[in-house]
């Protein structure tokens, strides 16, 4: 007597970024299950795209193709072949007070940038804080200031991460700089400095070279749709997600709605959701329960804008990127496209992306186009980079919900939506950045798809929440740890977690979340 084979599941995929095309790849190369994919976008890849114009490739905030999770590097390489990657080095450096500083740190170029007045300074102002340090540790402000003194802390922390976060440094808590640069300190820093050939994979930040795909990450994704497509998947483009109905304390059918206005309505036994986790429980019929609303309610993101300018070749620079702590200019980070791959410009010229850290709706998101071209080519003569006539041609991208916004509420928030779909509709599995509302990068974005995808397949209960992304992208020999609460975990990639009373009430970040 044979066994009767089981009937295929329905698999409903929301997102084609990297977590919803990785299961959907999973599924079907490893375990025979065909899905369907929904992409609200034009583009598939996410916040991963590569995005093309007249020729020109962007990468939506720089990607480097680095992991510290095996399976997620056999999976690059399972979907693109060798040859499609590029080795690249590594290099980024700090613009502070006109000059640009070497990161990780050299101590023949900061001492020939700071003087040996100033470094002196540095030092002496490292031992009074060490002999004195700040009373109020739990900023960020005082975190840093106690490990590294007073004058280090303004010329390569404060500007740019209250550019990052929207926030003053002193109201910014520490317990994300514990993560982000626990493995640093003057005398690591000096260590660095002095042995700069070693490899430097003891601190994350500082790996010293990584894969790339040779037409940026959007490559990887552009291929991995073609292979699920392949396979017997079905990929529906500028197809939004409108409702998910439930009965019997499952999902029953994801209603989704063209570009065109029809709506479609596709029977599901599970649905893997890489939407923002907000706007996943937003779309339940029947709804939701009040507690579980109000949590998605509150949530809030921050978002991203990239103006590209073509310039001549000779202003191109062999940074990767540029963290531009100069108050003068409202840029943040300057990418070189031409350092990340030469398949991304054209022979003569370089693409520089000037990178703005944003809430949506607020001045610089809702700036037209040509205002913030005109605002890039300014701030590149400030930089003294570029002359601002140089600038050949010039494009906007906007990101929105680029990075899940950390505030005091937010764990409780996803905890409470959690909770309500386990009770109401455990078939629903979020998975990546958005869709756990987590700041992960990419790899572990997939790694909670590969984990969801055996659990679909397989039966297996692996907790995608106890996926602790800083113990495994960090190089520690520490095995992943496991948080307490589902959805209530540690933050995946290390930010902050930033109380909203330091916004004004008419701050974007105070007002309700508005969907994409």
């Amino acid at each position: 007597m044979t066994d009767t084979p089981q009937p295929q599941p329905n698999v409903v995929i929301i997102g084609a970024g990297p977590a919803g095309l990785t299961a959907a790849y999973e599924l079907v190369t490893r375990y025979g299950i065909t899905s369907t994919i929904l992409e609200s976008d034009s583009v598939v890849g996410g916040i991963s795209r590569t995005v093309e114009r007249d020729g020109w490739r962007f990468d939506i905030g720089g990607h480097r193709f680095f992991t510290k999770v095996k399976q997620v590097e056999a999976l690059w390489h399972e979907i693109l072949d060798d040859e499609d990657f590029m080795l690249r080095p590594r290099m980024s450096r700090i613009f502070y007070d006109g000059k640009y500083y070497d990161y990780p740190l050299k101590a023949s170029n900061a001492l020939k940038n700071l003087g040996i007045i100033e470094a002196f300074r540095c030092v002496m102002s490292y031992v009074w804080a060490r002999v004195r340090p700040p009373k109020d540790q739990s900023t960020l402000e005082g975190w840093i200031v106690a490990r590294f003194g007073w004058r280090l802390y303004k010329h390569f922390f404060k500007t740019y991460n209250e550019k990052l976060w929207g926030v003053p440094v002193n109201k910014l808590p520490a317990d994300f700089a514990a993560q982000r640069i626990k493995n640093l300190s003057l005398s690591s820093a000096v260590m660095n400095a002095l042995l700069p050939k070693r490899n430097q994979k003891e601190i994350t930040s500082l790996i010293e070279e990584f894969q790339y795909p040779k037409y940026g990450p959007g490559m990887m994704w552009e291929r991995c749709t073609e292979k699920v497509l392949a396979a017997g998947c079905t990929v529906e483009m500028e197809t939004r997600v409108v409702g998910i109905r439930h009965e019997g304390g499952r999902a029953v059918a994801v209603v989704a709605e063209r570009k065109d206005g029809t709506r479609t309505e596709y029977p599901c036994d599970h649905v893997i959701s890489s939407m923002p986790i907000s706007q996943l429980l937003k779309a339940f019929d029947p709804p939701a329960s009040d507690v579980a609303f109000k949590g998605a309610d509150d949530l809030r993101y921050r978002d991203f804008i990239t103006v590209a300018l073509v310039v001549p070749e000779k202003y191109s620079f062999p940074d990767n990127w540029i963290y531009v702590h100069a108050q003068a200019v409202q840029v943040g980070r300057i990418q070189n496209f031409g350092s990340w791959s030469p398949y991304l410009i054209k022979e003569g010229r370089t693409c520089l992306g000037l990178e703005f850290f944003v809430f949506e709706g607020d001045s610089t998101w809702t700036k037209p186009d040509a205002e913030l071209i005109e605002q890039g080519k300014r701030e590149l003569g400030i930089l003294n980079l570029v002359e601002p006539d140089k600038v050949e041609a010039g494009y906007v991208v906007r990101m929105p919900k680029a990075y899940p916004f950390y505030d005091e509420h937010y764990k409780a928030n996803v905890a409470k939506i959690v909770a309500w779909l386990d009770e109401c509709a455990p078939n629903v599995h979020p998975v990546g950045r958005n869709g756990m509302h987590r700041y992960n990068n990419q790899d572990h974005s997939m790694y909670t798809a590969m984990l969801t995808a055996e659990n679909i397949a397989t039966g297996s209960t692996h907790d995608v929440w106890s996926v602790n992304v800083e113990e495994e992208y960090h190089e520690e020999s520490t095995p992943a740890g496991v948080d307490a609460g589902r959805g209530a975990r540690g933050t995946g990639r290390d930010a902050p977690v930033i109380p909203r009373a330091h916004y004004p009430d008419d701050h974007p970040v105070n007002k309700p979340a508005t969907p994409s």
